[in-house]
């Protein structure tokens, strides 16, 4: 096979990539992630020796952070760029190691592989043909080293969020170390690895709590938001992804220049902060989810950009419209530098391209309702209390996680308007797209699908859960009437699953598939310990959770 990934829910047959990723990942990329991932291995080797001695190098801990997220799924398809990422990683392991020895340190006689290869560039993808997934035989040890690397990555795209904000704690970057060293480590058993797994759990807590404290210091709490999903006659410039950071540097520079500023996908939640709704060019959201980006680019007739994961390869009619930043690229799309000095990335060449383009065609009419982060929910505690002891709600759903472009996804937007009237849906991620356009209804008040954001939101859907538990005085989160059916699609998913595992939270249903990357051992030990399912069809689901 030319290439083996399995790292998304939409991976081929749900076993596996073998020719190009379902994404849109070519051979060539796919296996120049896995190198990349095999040197992150390496550096981590020597950074879990230096901190060991009191060294840390925050160069080291922002390049493996960045390095992480850069290979989740539909962030970057720029062969080029994981070539020189690939290449700064070799020099940047070969200065930790110099560092090491010049404070005193001995290096081990019997390093891994992964701590001392080099070669030019023209032979990394013959190298990555030999460290990629499949080298790894034990099917089960495979199965924990790539739920664990993925579990980092998702706690890698957290952090960096948090870090644009500057907010950061060693601990977070020490364990991603710790945990991608012990991939390597032939010694460690499938019982090992699953404690490692589940401290990642931990660790996601620990980054989602990090995030939501940074985005809510720097623009204050989420509150109750109706955003417009209409247009205006204006240019304008559509961003996706979750920076907020580079949402608030656009909206500074688009200010009186005639230029409006709409959100796609994962960027909706933005709408929902306070600090951004002083910009009168802040004007609603367009579109559905990331994988309709394809049609909805097309109609929105100016430049998009990009600033985190969830690009699909866009097609030629709007390729000149897209801009990337970040980790984020795709050979030929446009790239706006990253910040220097402290100063604020350069928009300019964004602005004048909107200028030039027609407003965008509308696609729908309305509004639709969020900001339900925990602060909002916990302000309306009495209210849902008195809901719940009164029998007017008798059941929450965690529809919280990703949509994806299969047509079993449909089961979800199904599931959604079948629950019973007294029951509500608890959502963050893009999953909310496939019902928060329904006309649920609400009891007593209380919107029936409450939207707490992004996907690193799904924190606050947790600090709610364990409020109610608190207020209901009961010992086990587990007692609460709560259910959990949650859509997957990446790595950000699985330290949201992961941390809901630490967490305690138990019959969690995973769909529309389970995990390619589980092997049958390791679903069993995740269905016996936690209580682990799939989903079935709507009708006999919603009278299992009802029941």
């Amino acid at each position: 096979m030319s290439m083996f990934c399995y790292q998304c829910q939409e991976t081929a047959k749900g076993t596996g990539c073998t020719i190009k990723g379902v994404c849109g990942k070519t051979e060539n990329v796919a296996n120049l992630q896995d190198l990349l991932i095999y040197t992150l291995k390496g550096i981590s080797i020597y950074a879990v020796q230096a901190r060991a001695m009191n060294i840390v190098r925050p160069d080291v801990d922002k390049f493996i952070m960045e390095s992480l997220f850069s290979t989740i799924t539909n962030a970057n398809f720029d062969r080029s760029r994981f070539v020189d990422r690939i290449q700064e990683g070799l020099t940047l392991r070969e200065m930790l190691k110099q560092e090491i020895i010049k404070a005193g340190g001995t290096i081990p006689a019997n390093l891994n592989d992964a701590a001392i290869w080099s070669a030019p560039a023209d032979d990394f993808e013959k190298k990555a043909v030999a460290v990629g997934v499949l080298a790894t035989e034990n099917e089960d040890v495979r199965s924990l080293r790539e739920l664990l690397t993925y579990g980092l990555k998702g706690i890698a795209a957290y952090a960096e969020h948090a870090y644009t904000l500057e907010h950061k704690e060693a601990g977070i970057f020490a364990f991603i170390e710790k945990a991608l060293a012990a991939t390597l480590d032939d010694s460690l058993a499938a019982g090992d690895l699953v404690g490692l797994v589940l401290e990642a759990g931990k660790y996601g807590v620990d980054v989602m709590a990090l995030l939501d404290t940074a985005n809510t210091t720097t623009y204050g709490n989420p509150e109750l938001t109706k955003v417009n999903i209409g247009v205006r006659n204006n240019p304008a410039i559509l961003i996706s992804g979750h920076d907020l950071k580079d949402l608030e540097e656009l909206l500074i520079q688009t200010q009186g220049s005639g230029v409006d500023v709409y959100t796609h996908g994962e960027m909706l939640p933005a709408h929902y902060y306070p600090a951004f709704k002083k910009y009168d060019n802040f004007v609603g959201n367009y579109g559905n989810a990331w994988y309709k980006q394809d049609k909805e680019f097309d109609s929105f007739n100016g430049p998009v950009f990009l600033t985190t994961n969830c690009l699909v390869p866009p097609k030629e009619s709007y390729k000149d419209r897209v801009y990337t930043t970040g980790v984020v690229g795709f050979e030929g799309v446009k790239h706006i530098a990253d910040r220097e000095d402290g100063k604020a990335k350069d928009f300019s060449a964004l602005i004048a391209h909107a200028k030039s383009c027609p407003a965008p065609t509308e696609i729908e009419t309305g509004e639709i309702i969020g900001g339900f982060a925990h602060n909002q929910v916990l302000a309306l505690a009495d209210k849902v209390v008195a809901a719940v002891k009164s029998g007017a709600i008798k059941r929450f759903f965690v529809m919280a996680g990703c949509d994806g472009r299969m047509k079993s996804r449909d089961y979800y937007a199904d599931f959604a308007k079948a629950l019973p009237q007294d029951t509500i849906i608890l959502t963050a991620g893009c999953a909310k797209y496939k019902y928060n356009k329904l006309n649920l209804g609400d009891i007593g008040g209380i919107p029936r699908v409450l939207d707490a954001g992004q996907c690193n939101d799904s924190y606050s859907l947790a600090v709610i859960a364990l409020k109610l538990k608190e207020v209901f005085g009961l010992e086990d989160i587990n007692q609460l009437p709560i259910s959990y059916n949650i859509a997957w699609y990446e790595q950000k998913a699985v330290i949201v699953l992961l941390a809901l595992l630490h967490l305690g939270v138990k019959n969690i249903h995973l769909g529309p598939t389970l995990p390619g990357f589980l092997s049958p051992n390791v679903v069993k030990v995740l269905v016996e310990n936690f209580g682990i399912a799939g989903i079935t069809n709507v009708e006999d689901d919603v009278k299992m959770f009802m029941a």
